[in-house]
């Protein structure tokens, strides 16, 4: 049995999964004088997501998460009932953004529940997950703008994601070989820039190891 035949099955036994239509795992946070100021993740069952920064945006950023990722992510919203019941601590703590959790069925059922703070440690890991995915599309976007716009900051941008990746943190790499392609066989950037991108794309397009199937993933 694949890993794809797995998730497909665990979404088809928790009911969140049909053969019309994907579920949906949604995430938005905004919070006004951070950067950005708003983003939003919406995750579909079958692994394709988009990235936002803006409400109307009518241009998200596409990519695609692995099968354990994707069934990590509905597990805990499925122990969180769907977002059902509130998650929202009432603690007197910093705010940090309005953060709302959003969940839709194929059938068009949505329930979601809006927090700053939960003391609830599923939210709080799904949280982290979440904002990994955002930290990894927002890395993706600065090396797009650096690799148009801004030759000479592009090892910076790479060095981001080296990091990101290095602490197991990078969601969707796959997304950002075609990016570092141009980097490492355009003679444009400079030779640390196109030998790191060439060290990335080496790493980024190896298979998973066959161990990580059966594991909770450590990143996100």
């Amino acid at each position: 049995m694949t890993i794809r035949q797995i998730v497909v099955g665990f979404l088809l036994a928790s009911g969140t999964l049909c053969a019309d239509a994907p579920s949906r795992l949604i995430y938005s946070r905004a919070f006004p004088g951070s950067t950005p100021e708003y983003f939003r993740i919406l995750i579909e069952s079958t692994g394709d997501f988009q990235y936002t920064e803006a409400p109307d945006d009518s241009q998200p950023l596409h990519a695609r998460l692995n099968d354990a990722d994707v069934a990590t992510l509905f597990e805990m919203a499925t122990a969180l009932d769907h977002f059902k019941t509130p998650l929202e601590s009432g603690l007197k703590v910093a705010n940090t953004g309005k953060k709302i959790f959003r969940f839709e069925t194929p059938q068009g059922v949505a329930t979601e529940t809006e927090f700053n703070y939960s003391l609830n440690v599923t939210a709080q890991k799904l949280l982290d997950k979440l904002e990994q995915i955002a930290s990894s599309e927002r890395a993706y976007l600065d090396l797009d703008r650096t690799v148009h716009f801004d030759k000479l900051g592009v090892n910076d941008s790479l060095a981001q994601i080296e990091s990101l990746w290095l602490r197991k943190q990078l969601a969707a790499p796959d997304q950002f070989i075609p990016l570092l392609t141009r980097i490492s066989t355009h003679s444009a950037f400079m030779h640390l820039a196109r030998d790191r991108a060439a060290r990335l794309k080496e790493e980024f397009s190896k298979p998973l190891p066959a161990a990580s199937a059966s594991a909770e993933p450590q990143h996100k």
